[in-house]
């Protein structure tokens, strides 16, 4: 999302680092490229004019001005307001002193709240917690019948109640099974409009009064833009929201109204909605966000998404073979299937701390379908093929790419690009460090 934005301000920062000692006109240069690059990113306009307020008055100070690396404190500068402005650190879910916790998911309809209320719970359950879903949007048909198809799949009670005529009468008699099942966490689907409307704020907050959630959480679009930002003020203003989860944080949209939100409401952003599948809900970290967005990567949820997709067990007997110089198209494809568990390639790769030059000479759009391609070629070869791939002679090759819908140049091209990931496995595993990278 935040593509465009990061390539503006490593422009401006590039330009900074080619000065030495800055004056106050660089600065005051700098920062009308920083805040043009917000705007048009979409940021609110008062929320712009307070940030570079606060990044002027630090960058002035003694901390810059008579430093030796007075480009590198500017940046440590504006990734430190950044942060403030994203929330400063994460903020965990309440808990409630007796279970079970109730998290209400409030938001306007087409935001993503009923699909996020499976997310969030799939999320909670891999915490080991045993939580169940409450149906209590009656005002679109297919709402409770979608949570039932959610919940199935991720296996969590849903429990609905066929013949409630209000949200209230749902959520009543679901609680009572709620309870009954030992639930502690619920969370509640709430009635959605195409915008804000009387009656539908009336129906949340009349139901918000009787469940006495812990969490009201607002389920909000980020490619919406600033009416995103405007929708949460007026939630927060009848319901007194907790947190926000930002859905479709992974889109091409601007990304303003992330850097909004939290600064024009108060509120902090829990989750971040990442992708279409059920575990695209990930926790919001100012910090690394503030990273991603002035391309310095993000190595700790990258690490995360790693240690979720790699079990501890398979990675060891993985490092072995990698230094026995054993790995073959089987641990390959296995690899591969890993990483496309991880997300896209492209946002894995926004995630690396890439130095400058290498980073240049990345495609800006990487195409997850070859993975698809690759792991169809290895599946058309034979077991013996995979193992010991200098057998695969031309007539070979020419069955394999038969077999999986390509061609023998797409079949040769992952042979070779296998050869060179194990010859660099090989050299990583005996301490050689990374080639071209400085490790």
């Amino acid at each position: 999302m935040f593509q465009n934005l990061t390539e503006k301000l490593e422009s401006v920062f590039k330009k900074l680092k080619a000065r030495g000692k800055l004056s106050e006109a660089d600065i005051d240069a700098t920062l009308r490229e920083i805040k043009l690059a917000l705007l048009e990113a979409d940021v609110n306009f008062k929320v712009v004019k307070n940030f570079i307020s606060s990044i002027r008055e630090r960058a002035l100070g003694s901390e810059v001005m008579e430093s030796l690396t007075p480009a590198q404190q500017v940046i440590k500068v504006v990734h430190g307001e950044l942060t403030g402005l994203l929330g400063g650190s994460r903020t965990s879910l309440a808990r409630a002193p007796i279970p079970p916790t109730r998290i209400l998911l409030v938001g306007l309809q087409g935001s993503g709240k009923t699909t996020t209320c499976a997310k969030l719970a799939l999320n909670l359950k891999e915490q080991g917690g045993k939580v169940c879903l409450v149906p209590a949007d009656l005002s679109r048909p297919a709402a409770v019948d979608q949570l039932v198809t959610l919940g199935k799949r991720i296996q969590v009670p849903v429990f609905a109640v066929g013949d409630a005529s209000s949200s209230l009468e749902a959520y009543r008699k679901a609680s009572v099974e709620a309870g009954r099942a030992g639930c502690d966490t619920v969370i509640i689907d709430t009635a959605g409009r195409l915008h804000v409307d009387e009656e539908m704020m009336k129906e949340v907050s009349t139901l918000a009064g009787m469940v006495g959630p812990q969490e009201t959480l607002l389920v909000a679009d980020a490619m919406t833009g600033q009416d995103a930002v405007n929708v949460a003020e007026t939630f927060h203003q009848r319901l007194t929201l907790s947190g926000i989860i930002l859905t479709k944080l992974d889109g091409d949209a601007r990304g303003g109204a992330a850097l909004s939100m939290r600064s024009v409401t108060g509120v902090p952003i829990k989750y971040a909605g990442v992708g279409e599948g059920l575990d695209g809900l990930e926790p919001f970290h100012p910090e690394r966000m503030a990273s991603r967005i002035l391309g310095m990567g993000d190595v700790l949820t990258l690490i995360d998404k790693a240690e979720k997709a790699f079990e501890e067990k398979e990675a060891k007997k993985l490092i072995r073979k990698q230094r026995k110089g054993d790995f073959d198209l089987e641990d390959f494809r296995d690899q591969l299937s890993k990483i496309r568990e991880m997300g896209s390639l492209s946002d894995i790769l926004s995630m690396l701390p890439l130095p400058g030059k290498m980073k240049a000479s990345m495609p800006t759009e990487v195409d997850d379908g070859e993975l698809v391609r690759i792991k169809a070629i290895i599946d058309s070869m034979t077991p013996a093929e995979r193992r010991n791939p200098k057998i695969l002679n031309g007539s070979r090759r020419k069955r394999i790419s038969a077999g999986s819908g390509t061609t023998p140049a797409d079949v040769n091209r992952l042979i070779k690009q296998f050869e060179q990931t194990k010859k660099m496995m090989k050299m990583m595993g005996k301490g050689k460090g990374f080639p071209g990278l400085p490790i």
